[in-house]
């Protein structure tokens, strides 16, 4: 004979089934359709974030080219700089031992080398300012 915690199991086991049964096709269709949608959006959601991942990098990837781009021109242009500098270093020297104390003339040649050397830096500044920029 049955006990009666096997009697009430068995109640609540018939009360479950009479339960699903009376769920209708429909709602059961129905809700098996919004699952299945929200596998897909899940499953859409991961794409999304692995293409945002593959585009980070590429992005990360092309900056860090553009860097050592530029690095090199600058590098190409600090060096270019540098030659202007030592050359208007040796006018200066040839100038004043030519001019023995003629202080106007003196100045006019170091004010023109070092507006030439001005404008290359300035030329060299903007170049710079337009690649990081782009």
């Amino acid at each position: 004979m049955a006990t009666k915690a096997t009697r009430k199991r068995s109640t609540v086991k018939r009360a479950v089934r009479r339960q699903s049964a009376a769920v209708s096709h429909a709602k059961r269709s129905a809700y098996g359709e919004i699952k299945q949608g929200a596998k897909d959006l899940e499953k859409s959601i991961g794409e999304i974030r692995k293409g945002l991942l593959m585009v980070e990098k590429r992005i990360e990837a092309d900056a860090r080219a553009r860097i050592r781009a530029v690095q090199r021109d600058a590098r190409g242009q600090l060096a270019l700089l540098k030659a202007k500098q030592r050359e208007a270093m040796r006018t200066l020297k040839r100038v004043a031992a030519a001019a023995e104390g003629s202080l106007p003339g003196l100045k006019r040649s170091a004010d023109r080398i070092l507006a030439e050397a001005t404008q290359t830096a300035t030329t060299v500044g903007e170049r710079l300012r337009k690649a990081v920029t782009r």
